[in-house]
């Protein structure tokens, strides 16, 4: 091992149990000793140098090219490691602390996400063959954090749970009109239609998803009711009564916040509610992982509240109520890193090695940021007006249990009653 990468991880590893193989095979081990042991092999002098120079970039790529191995602790571990030892005297001591302090100066720079190169970004991801994301996604194709009610619920049940918590909390009624900004494969759409009656709009910029969404509203003989358009959200004029937003706020670019909460008021009925589930920081602002920037969410960033707040007031918007959930996309990727660890050699077969690689890095080390960094999930409920919503939260209870008891086939009806206004085989309603 060169000297300098040596004293580099010396500085990093205060706690833990690393040791590092060289590529002329000499070991040394890092750390106080503590906790489970990793031990990663660089293979190569070529990543050797890279990892000196930019660990955080390069320890993923390497990795990726077969360049470094894990040989104990998994990719997991490695990055408990670095998650733990930062802020304590290792990382924040280094010039690693000035290459990532760069990168979030220049965090603007990364994120002009107008609507083409916000098209060609989603492209990268989400226009992945969907046999791939079905090998390690629940049933319904949820692609984002679940909601752990109880601590041994399965994937499916907790992404289930998690459509009913914002179901609950858009405060639906029959015969209304949705947007579902982001619409995924669908599934929450479809869900929302059958259980409260109301007429969808998915809005998507994934072809891939777009085609299996459309395919599922037929197949369940809802394409009446709900309708998923190939469009960015910009494009969009007419009015609803609810919106959600679930997973695509992270795809928006701090640059085009403001533009993105305006958008949302223009498209929102004057007793309109919105749902905002979102990735964010529980700390200040900060640049989004290199690896994740190049190879798996280009333009992508994690906000912190303190980002997003000033944008909502702008807009005209209130906000009506915030919930943070802390671990559960810890334990979400857990589950989705394990299936796809299941299902490693027909992945394989779709792609290659190197891909399978890089997804294995990328699900460990998103696990890894949400149980040891700041990653949360926020949740924000917004309306137009400050006494659309009731006063106190307990409508959001009452009606998840009602939505679980209708999906245990315990009950045939909407839990919420249907709006006066309500009329029967509607369609999209127009602007006002």
């Amino acid at each position: 091992m060169n000297i300098l990468l040596k004293r580099v991880l010396d500085r990093l590893v205060r706690t833990g149990n690393l040791k590092v193989t060289g590529p002329k095979g000499s070991t040394v081990v890092f750390g106080d000793g503590s906790g489970e042991p990793v031990h990663m092999h660089i293979k190569t002098t070529h990543a050797e140098r890279a990892i000196t120079f930019d660990p955080m970039l390069a320890v993923p790529e390497s990795y990726m090219d077969g360049e470094l191995d894990i040989l104990e602790g998994g990719v997991l571990g490695v990055m408990r490691i670095a998650f733990q030892n930062m802020g304590s005297g290792g990382i924040d001591a280094t010039w690693s602390k000035a290459i990532e302090g760069l990168r979030h100066a220049f965090r603007r720079l990364q994120q002009i996400n107008t609507a083409s190169r916000s098209r060609r970004n989603v492209q990268r991801h989400y226009d992945l063959s969907g046999d791939l994301y079905r090998l390690f996604l629940d049933e319904d194709m949820q692609y984002s954090c679940a909601y752990f009610e109880q601590p041994d619920m399965t994937l499916d049940e907790a992404q289930a749970a998690k459509k009913r918590h914002i179901a609950a909390k858009l405060r639906l009624k029959a015969g209304q009109t949705v947007l579902d900004i982001g619409s995924g494969w669908g599934g929450l759409g479809l869900y929302l239609a059958k259980a409260f009656d109301v007429d969808v709009q998915g809005v998507t910029l994934s072809t891939e998803q777009h085609g299996v969404a459309t395919d599922r509203a037929h197949a369940q003989g809802l394409e009446s009711r709900v309708h998923f358009e190939l469009k960015d959200y910009r494009e969009l004029n007419e009015r609803f009564d609810r919106i959600v937003s679930v997973g695509m706020f992270e795809h928006v670019g701090v640059n085009h916040f403001r533009t993105f909460f305006d958008k949302s008021a223009t498209l929102l009925k004057p007793d309109g509610v919105m749902l905002l589930h979102t990735i964010g920081r529980s700390g200040v602002p900060w640049a989004t992982s290199a690896f994740i920037r190049k190879y798996i969410f280009p333009g992508g960033y994690i906000p912190a509240l303190s980002e997003v707040m000033p944008a909502i007031e702008k807009s005209g918007l209130v906000v009506t109520d915030i919930e943070i959930l802390r671990l559960h996309y810890a334990d979400t990727l857990k589950h989705w890193g394990e299936r796809f660890a299941a299902n490693r050699d027909k992945a394989k077969a779709i792609y290659d090695e190197r891909f399978c690689r890089m997804w294995e890095f990328y699900l460990a080390a998103s696990e890894a940021a949400f149980r040891w960094q700041d990653l949360v999930i926020f949740q924000i409920q917004i309306a137009k007006k400050n006494d659309t919503l009731p006063m106190t939260r307990d409508y959001i209870a009452k009606c998840e249990k009602a939505l679980e008891m209708r999906d245990m086939g315990h009950l045939e009806t909407p839990p919420i009653k249907k709006s006066p206004a309500a009329k029967p085989a509607r369609r999209r309603k127009v602007a006002e």
